[in-house]
Parts: structure tokens; sequence; C-alpha cells
């Protein structure tokens, strides 16, 4: 042997030495790692829920019309979701911590300028921004969650990724409330301000960077259409409440989504490197891992948009009262993750997703019986196990969504995550929605007979401008339609919990037969002997494939060369497969990737 190819050898595992120290800090500073990142989701759950808080104080003070109200908050949520795919993955081709980083800064400088906004159009084009930070925040949170903790452990973290992020719900409404009391209404905005830039300061030293190790040729079109697909498909879905769904711009906005994603599909199929490669869907544990996520999605879509409408306007309860008591569903969040942890391993996957989402079906069944005079503890016990079913559903179905992907492309697999989470949550508030203010409209219509057409046009539209009707009446008259709207309004409500009972049973029903209770390795051409060759999906079709074990990956490293590799765990204990992702950089200036996966011998199998 040369001295050249002594020193080659010697500088290839010096570097390897010193990934490996690498790979361990990030393995023991995986728990702060958590912190971070769900501190840094936090904040796109506040946001989510404390601009409602905010509506009546941004109309009274900005003199802003029920347009421009309903854009303030449609503008965060359309582009929010329409992005989130493209920035998906564009963090695995850039890398997940830029990303993470780049959002929080985008974040908080977006809510300065919301804060200071001198109109309601600065507002609108702050509220937009936030959703671009959202969308470059949230993928990359959850890809880099994959990245950091082994595969025995993600149940758990995402179970507390999952509880951090559900404290928005009952957050927002509280600090909101009590901000909106104690200062002017751009005090909502800043709070967003410390959060983002101290998660942003302990990111830069304790999240780790990582990427696709060899990223294909960025799909333009793909990135395009799918912008368009899930932009039109969501504007669409939260306008539905409000203008109906037969209305023009509805159909035209829906009709829009179906023509670009169809032609996204389309593209994708046949594209040598697509953005998502829809093979994917052949596992069905991404598929129906996908629908559970966007059914829980719904279920706490629909029931925070309802229950926001019954505890204000039916109860009479302050916002910052309101908030409080959303707690119970927040709680029942934090309770999930340490249950699933303990149920998968038994039960597996779909089995205790599919009894999450059957106990939140029987749940909502139960609220359709609240009344105006109900006790609020014995909602707050049906809140608390609604977010312990929903949760439930929520922490296994993102495991088995982000399990189905290979690691290299984790940013895309959170993003389909997180898209089918914001879909559902946008079908809730239309669907439900559209239910509930429907039936509200056709039982107070009786009641509005002796009132001119404009007043009775106007208490049709809502139960919020119902009550409002009526207070400006007073009298016999007014509470007289006071009773009718509350009453009108409990029949929706109720409608509403049935109908959302009936989407979940059926959900229920269909991933306990559809979604697989274990992990599927890619599929595989089975080789001689105990190796076989893997051919992902999502390979790099410019280089020729090939496939190694380990030990016969570094034989495979010429002089000068240099081997980088990262390691996934195995889908199950008792089957644990490894994946490792090699790619081989020779001194000149081309490259190939080489990946392999190595089977242990299975206890039942021959010698």
């Amino acid at each position: 042997m040369s001295w050249g190819d002594e020193h080659a050898r010697k500088a290839r595992r010096d570097a390897d030495n010193e990934e490996e120290a690498m790979r361990d800090d990030t393995y023991r500073r995986r728990w702060w790692t958590l912190v971070v990142l769900s501190v840094s989701l936090l904040i796109i759950g506040i946001d989510d829920t404390i601009i409602n808080i905010a509506i009546p104080t941004l109309q009274r003070e900005l003199g802003a019309s029920a347009s421009a109200l309903q854009w303030i908050v449609d503008a965060y949520i359309v582009v929010f979701a329409g992005l989130l795919l493209t920035m998906g993955a564009l963090g695995d081709r850039f890398g997940r911590k830029r990303f993470l980083q780049l959002g929080l800064l985008v974040f908080a400088a977006s809510s300065v300028y919301g804060a200071y906004a001198a109109s309601t159009s600065q507002l609108i084009v702050a509220r937009a921004l936030m959703g671009v930070g959202g969308a470059l925040i949230m993928p990359s949170t959850l890809s880099i969650l994959i990245d950091v903790f082994p595969r025995e452990e993600r149940v758990k973290a995402i179970g507390i990724w999952t509880a951090i992020a559900g404290l928005g719900i009952p957050i927002g409404p509280i600090v909101g409330g009590w901000l909106l009391g104690q200062f002017w209404w751009g005090s909502v905005f800043l709070l967003n301000v410390p959060i983002a830039v101290a998660a942003l300061a302990a990111g830069l030293v304790l999240v780790p960077e990582s990427r696709h190790p060899a990223p294909p040729r960025p799909d333009l079109p793909g990135l395009a259409l799918s912008v368009a697909a899930l932009t039109s498909l969501v504007y669409g879905i939260i306008d539905a409440p409000t203008r109906g769904w037969t209305s023009l711009p509805v159909i035209g906005s829906l009709g829009a989504a179906l023509v670009t994603g169809a032609a996204f599909l389309l593209h994708e199929s046949r594209v040598d490197e697509p953005m998502l490669d829809l093979r994917l869907f052949r596992n069905p544990r991404l598929e129906w891992g996908t629908g559970a996520v966007t059914l829980a999605g719904l279920a706490i879509g629909g029931l925070a948009f309802e229950l926001t409408q019954y505890l204000q306007f039916v109860q009479g309860y302050t916002p910052l009262q309101a908030g409080l008591r959303f707690l119970p569903i927040a709680i029942g969040f934090g309770i999930a993750g340490p249950i699933t942890q303990r149920l998968v391993p038994r039960l597996g996957t779909g089995r205790t997703v599919a009894a999450a989402l059957g106990g939140a079906a029987v749940l909502f069944a139960a609220l359709s019986r609240v009344q105006p005079g109900t006790s609020y503890w014995l909602m707050g016990a049906a809140l608390l196990l609604i977010g312990l079913g929903v949760g439930a559903a929520f922490v296994p179905s993102t495991d088995a969504v982000m399990a189905a992907v290979p690691g290299a492309n984790a940013g895309l697999g959170s993003a389909l995550n997180d898209s089918g989470r914001q879909v559902g949550a946008a079908l809730g508030v239309g669907i439900l929605g559209a239910l509930a203010n429907g039936l509200y409209g056709s039982r107070i219509a009786g009641a509005l007979s002796t009132f001119s057409p404009s007043v009775a046009a106007s208490a049709k539209r809502s139960v919020g401008a119902g009550l409002q009707v009526a207070g400006g009446m007073g009298g016999p008259a007014g509470e007289t339609l006071r009773r009718a709207a509350n009453t009108a309004f409990m029949d929706g409500f109720g409608l509403a919990m049935l109908a959302g009972a009936a989407i979940l049973a059926a959900g229920a029903v269909l991933v306990l037969r559809r979604l697989p209770s274990e992990d599927i390795p890619v599929r595989s051409e089975e080789a001689a002997g105990r190796s076989r060759v893997w051919s992902p999906p999502l390979h790099d079709r410019r280089t020729p494939s090939a496939s190694f074990s380990p030990d016969q990956a570094h034989d495979a490293v010429q002089p000068g060369s240099r081997l980088v590799g990262t390691f996934v765990p195995g889908p199950t204990a008792e089957d644990s497969t490894s994946y490792e992702h090699f790619r081989v950089t020779p001194p000149a200036a081309s490259a190939r990737t080489v990946l392999a996966e190595t089977s242990p011998q299975r206890k039942d199998e021959p010698s």
C-alpha cells in the first residue's frame, strides 16, 4: 500500500470520526432541540386563534369593512396553506434549519409591521407575510424532529410537539383578551416577536442543519401548480360559509383548485424528477395517515369555530373567559402523547387512530345535545376527552406519514402532513360552519316575519349579527329576537356536531380497515442472500443506481474520495431494517449516490 493510499484512508477515517461525533452531539441535545422546535411552532398556533379575538377591536379602531376583516383573517390562512408543500420541498433542498430560521425572521418582522399598520390594506399585507413565515416554519420543525430522533422515540417526540402546538388554542384567546384589555390592538401581533426571537437565538445553537443528501433538479412547474391548487382550494372552502357553496366565487375557486390539482398530478406522474413522487402513496401508511390527520384537523377546526360562537354569543363570556374554557382541549392534547406511546406498540397505529376517531365521534354526538343552560363542567369534561381523542389520532397518524417517506425527503413528508391538517381545519369550518349557519338562517326566519326586510336580512347572517340587532332594539321585541337567535343557533350547533360525528365515525371505520398498524418498508427487489436492492422513488435518476452493504460501501470509495452517510433506524423493533444513504464524492466534479438496505436475519428464518 502506497503512502498516498494510507494517507487517504486516514483522512477518510478522520472525517468519518468527526461526522460521527457531530451525530452523537446532535443525539445528546435532541430534547433541547425539540423544545426549540415546539416553541417555534407555538407562535403559529397562537396566531391561528388570537386574530379572532382582535376582530371587533380592529373593526372599531381601523374602520375595517366586513370584507376587509375577512381578508385580515383569510390572507394568513390562504398563503400559509398554499405554500406548505413548496416550502417543505425547498427546505429539503436548501436546508431545514435555514428555512426555520428564515421563517422565524419573516414572522417576527411581519408581526412588527402588522402591529403598526396604519390601514387595513397594510394589515392584510402583514398577515399574508406572516403566512409565508408560517409556511417556512411548520414543515421545518417536524422534518428536523424526524432527523434528530431515532425511530423508537419519535411517537413520544411527536406527542410533545403536538401537545405544545395545541397550547395555541387556549393561549391565543387568553393572552389576546388580556392584551386588548391593557394595550392597543397591535399588541396581539407584538406577542409573536419575543417568542420568535427566543426560538431564533436558541436554534442557532441547539438545532442541527439537515437536507436531502442528493437533491433532484427543482420541479418549478410542480411548485407553481401545487401553490395554485392549495391556495384556491383553501380559499374556496373558507369562503363557502359566508358566500354559500353555490356562489359564483366559491364555485370558481373550487373549480380552479380542481383544474390545477389535476394538472399537478398529471405533471408529477410524467416528470423525471417530481417534487412529489406519487408512487409514495402506494404505501397505505402515507395515504391513510394523511387522511387521518385531515379528519382530526376537520374535527378540531370545526369544533373551535362553533364553540367560540357558543361561548361568546350564547353563554355571554368575554374573549378571555372563553379562551380559558378551551383549556381542557389543550390538556387532552398533552395527555394524548404519553397514552399513544403506550397504545401504539400494543394495538398498532391503525387500531389506535381508529379508536381515537371513534371516541371523538361519540363525544361530538354528545355535544349535539348541549343547550344554553348546560353546565360547563359537563362540557369541559367532553372537551378534555375530545382533545385526548383528536390528539391520539394526530400523533400516530403523523408518525405513520413521516415513517412512510424517505428520511431525505422529511421536509416534503412534513409538508404533506401539515397540508392535510390545514385543509382539514378549513373543511371543518367550511362544512360544519355552513351546516350550522344554514339551519340557523332557516330556523330564525319565522321570528323575523314582523321585522323590516333589512333588519331581517341582518339578523339572518349569523348569531352574532342577530344578537347585535336584538341588543339595538331592546324591550320585549329585542328579548324575543335574542331568544329566537339563541334557539336557532343551538339547532345549527347540534346539526354541525352530528355531522362531525358522522364524518369521524365513517373515517374511523375506513382507517381501521385501511391504515396498517405497522411500518411498511419501501418495496424492494429481492437479491441473493440477506441483502436486498432498494430503488427508492426519489433516487437521483441522472446517475446510475448502485447497491452496497455498509462494508461494501466503504470498499467502493476510491482513494481521494470521501464517504458521507446518514442512518435511519428500521421500521419496527422486530424487523429492524436499516436504510443507509451514502454519497461518494470523488475529486472530480461529478458525484453519484449509493443507497443500500441491509436486513438482519429474522428469528424465524433458517440459518
